[in-house]
């Protein structure tokens, strides 16, 4: 003789529910638990604890009256607990995406200022290497100017376009420190701080 096999649990809870469908009525515990061993071919002691998952999950309703538990069921129930679920869900997800949105601003935003940052500090090393070629350049006028007369003049015109130049590096610098802080809202202080860029930054007369 074969040996019976038990119900699951997910057939337990399946057989409780279609308890409250058939029935459309209000339940005790004990009545419950008569149903369901007599129906349903549910063992009685299990029954509490199918029961009690099935409330937690929201799918079967309880509520007391006076001193007693009172257990419901609506067919109907289910459908607006899986709308109220759904829309639920449906805000978490608008909620996520705007999240992400903003986190793709972000980054891009930080991206923009890497770029511009890198185009100010090539600026700053032209402008620096402009100025030390300045230097080497009147060093030479200094040493030469009893010899040759007209080797001073290509010197001295030499001298004057690259301060040209080096003024024209400065002037873009100062426009992107403008841009920076309109774009960005960052001071001046700041921006000079984080990438070395001397506080008496000027014109070369």
């Amino acid at each position: 003789m074969s040996k019976r096999k038990g119900v699951s649990l997910d057939e337990k809870r399946l057989r409780i529910i279609q308890i409250f469908h058939e029935k459309k009525e209000f339940f005790t515990l004990k009545e419950i638990e008569k149903i369901a061993s007599k129906e349903k071919n549910i063992v009685i002691q299990s029954v509490q604890d199918v029961l009690q998952a099935l409330v937690d999950d929201g799918l079967v309703q309880s509520g007391k009256v006076g001193t007693s538990t009172y257990f419901w069921k609506f067919p109907g129930e289910s459908i607006a607990a899986t709308e109220r679920k759904i829309a639920e869900m449906s805000k978490k997800i608008v909620e996520a995406e705007f999240k992400l949105q903003k986190l793709k601003e972000e980054v891009q935003k930080e991206k923009e200022f890497k770029k511009d940052n890198e185009e100010k500090r090539n600026l700053l090393e032209e402008v620096d290497r402009l100025r030390k070629e300045e230097q080497e350049i009147k060093k030479q006028i200094a040493k030469f100017s009893v010899i040759n007369p007209e080797a001073i003049k290509e010197i001295e015109e030499k001298a004057r376009k690259n301060k040209d130049l080096a003024n024209i590096w400065t002037d873009n610098i100062f426009a992107v420190q403008s841009w920076c802080k309109n774009k960005f809202s960052i001071s001046e202080q700041d921006l000079n701080k984080q990438f070395n860029i001397p506080e008496d930054l000027d014109y070369i007369e």
